[in-house]
């Protein structure tokens, strides 16, 4: 016995936003429910389009999809077979996901009959719609289709969804056909313009798109991919852009057509300013070593020279510089301490004729910072949480390593 597959409504009438049906079957689906009807307004996912969303009766409906000819809603209760029920979609859902999937026919076709590329992808998801087409396109092929598609919408042309067997489907100036399909295809036709075998919903007129707008495309796989949105979603996309791009003016001080030179200026200047401060920084930092050096004494002290560096305004990579700028000469062992948010860093390196182990002054940094770190004998580091008198236990610190690093000579 043949399973009885559910009827479509939607086929038949895509502006039908609700239907009355009888539960058919509810079976569990994890934490939800899986409910089918004998007839249903809900399209299933499939083709590259989302499927619907709403309710049923009472309970919502977050994804359709489709098994052996069957329409399984996801609900969130379970619905009693043999129960009436109203089947009512989210028609906002509904329209966004037409005007995508019509907009997705109508630049496709553009590109195809002005410059031969063939869409080989189309995926939509939530606020984001690509295709993917079988050659490279430039910007300025990319925006004469976009030009076209738009003049099909705005002659609000028909948009015809009808059967053929598959046998009569080279009759067609079709843009793509699968000679594998067989049977009767479900063609979508816009008057004018693109035919294609299709199994989503569409809206009855380009009209209703209202607008296609391509966002950016990027090469993908020896073509390219284009991303771009239609309708509300591409209304609301440029919304969006359009504040943002009056805000940076605003903050700019200069018209929004302006706002890209003038970021390019700023970036410029940037660049400039970064260079400058960042050979004053390596002035400074040499200028600290040299200081540092002098106030810890002569490295041919028993022991070596012990520097620990408190410092107040240090970046990581500045700390790191210091230390090797540092342990570059003789028998000196190194500490750099540093606040960083909430912590007490700490970088410890030496010379490679300075006596002791690195490592070792890790775990006694980490005895008077209450910190933890590692290393080896040449570098350690670690960190401890802020406290006020880190640089008084710095200073401590320094005391331990002199003391240690002339042990270590006996």
């Amino acid at each position: 016995m043949c399973k009885k597959q559910t009827i479509r409504v939607y086929q038949e009438d895509v502006l039908q936003k609700s239907c009355v049906a009888v539960v058919t079957a509810c079976r569990p689906a994890g934490e939800q429910w899986e409910v089918s009807l004998d007839r249903t307004v809900f399209f299933p996912e499939g083709g590259g389009q989302l499927s619907d969303t709403g309710t049923i009766g009472t309970a919502v409906v977050s994804h359709v999809r489709e098994q052996e000819g069957e329409v399984w809603h996801l609900c969130d209760q379970p619905l009693e077979p043999g129960t009436t029920v109203e089947a009512a979609l989210d028609w906002q859902v509904r329209l966004d996901h037409m005007q995508q999937h019509t907009g997705e026919h109508i630049l496709s076709h553009a590109l195809w009959s002005l410059w031969g590329a063939n869409n080989v992808g189309f995926h939509m998801g939530d606020r984001i719609v690509t295709i993917d087409m079988d050659r490279e396109l430039t910007d300025e092929e990319i925006a004469q289709a976009e030009q076209l598609a738009n003049q099909c919408i705005w002659e609000d042309r028909p948009v015809r969804v009808y059967e053929i067997p598959h046998t009569q489907l080279s009759s067609l100036h079709s843009r793509k056909s699968n000679e594998k399909l067989k049977g009767m295809l479900r063609i979508v036709e816009v008057e004018g313009g693109d035919i294609c075998t299709c199994c989503g919903t569409h809206v009855p007129h380009t009209g209703m798109v209202g607008i296609i707008k391509v966002l950016r495309q990027e090469r993908n796989r020896g073509g390219s991919r284009i991303e771009f949105l239609c309708g509300r979603w591409a209304l609301e996309d440029l919304e969006e852009k359009t504040r943002a791009i009056y805000a940076a003016g605003a903050l700019l001080s200069v018209k929004p057509g302006e706002v890209p030179e003038a970021v390019r200026r700023m970036k410029e200047n940037q660049t400039q300013l970064s260079a400058r401060l960042k050979a004053q920084a390596a002035r400074l930092s040499a200028y600290r070593c040299r200081e540092l050096l002098e106030a810890a004494g002569a490295a041919e002290e028993k022991g070596g020279r012990v520097v620990c560096a408190a410092e107040e305004d240090c970046s990581p990579q500045e700390a790191k510089s210091l230390l090797q700028q540092l342990t570059a000469g003789k028998r000196t062992t190194a500490v750099v301490l540093y606040p960083n948010g909430e912590r007490i860093n700490y970088l410890i390196g030496k010379s490679k004729d300075a006596p002791g182990s690195c490592k070792f002054i890790a775990q006694l940094a980490g005895g008077l910072l209450s910190g933890k770190g590692g290393g080896s004998d040449l570098f350690a580091q670690g960190s401890g949480p802020f406290c006020k008198d880190w640089q008084e236990r710095a200073e401590s610190l320094r005391t331990a390593v002199v003391n240690y690093c002339r042990q270590q000579e006996g």
